[in-house]
């Protein structure tokens, strides 16, 4: 089993890194494999709604001259998938939503292929506004028919400056156990003759 994170964070090694490897922590201890991929760095587009993804069919948005498809195809591939993403105007990064729009294009117009998968989302915020980014991420989940994972609070964590998140103990121990429910249910879902025989 493997789990894919994408850190919506222009920082690479910033707080919203820091909660995705907090939860891949758990994930690890329990045997599934985690990757990480960072879209910092990357120019990347909106959709541009020529729904050429629904006329080539080939798991692949039309825009190929960044990450997305990269990023498509490790999602489409992976058992969970974790989105993490800085508040910024009390909404995800303009790179997460640019993901979220060509991935649930793409995924919708070649049969749904986030469907089943395991899904999470983390949020790292100074103050306000976290709530309507993580259910920026969660919508997505949703439409794409994941099963949505949460842990005892929502996951959110409080921090500016950079490795800030790591005192708001409450915050972190939200992502310790959101690595615990992940695993959990990925490996419910991958007994024999459990839900992923649907």
């Amino acid at each position: 089993m493997k789990v894919l994170g994408i850190n919506g964070s222009p920082r690479k090694d910033g707080n919203t890194s820091l909660l995705i490897k907090a939860v891949f922590d758990e994930l690890e201890k329990r045997g599934i494999e985690t990757e990480l991929i960072h879209i910092a760095g990357s120019p990347i587009s909106g959709c541009r709604a020529c729904m050429m993804c629904f006329k080539n069919k080939n798991r692949r948005c039309a825009i190929d001259n960044d990450i997305i498809n990269d990023c498509i195809e490790k999602m489409a591939a992976s058992d969970g998938i974790l989105l993490g993403s800085p508040t910024y105007y009390t909404d995800v990064t303009a790179e997460m939503k640019a993901l979220i729009d060509r991935a649930g294009m793409v995924a919708r117009a070649n049969g749904d292929l986030f469907k089943y998968k395991v899904g999470g989302a983390v949020i790292a915020v100074r103050r306000g506004g976290a709530t309507h980014a993580f259910d920026s991420i969660n919508h997505f989940l949703h439409y794409s028919q994941m099963f949505l994972v949460g842990a005892n609070y929502w996951n959110m964590v409080y921090g500016f400056k950079i490795g800030d998140v790591e005192n708001d103990k409450e915050g972190m121990l939200n992502m310790k156990v959101l690595g615990e429910n992940m695993a959990y249910l990925l490996k419910k879902l991958h007994q024999p003759n459990g839900a992923s025989s649907l």
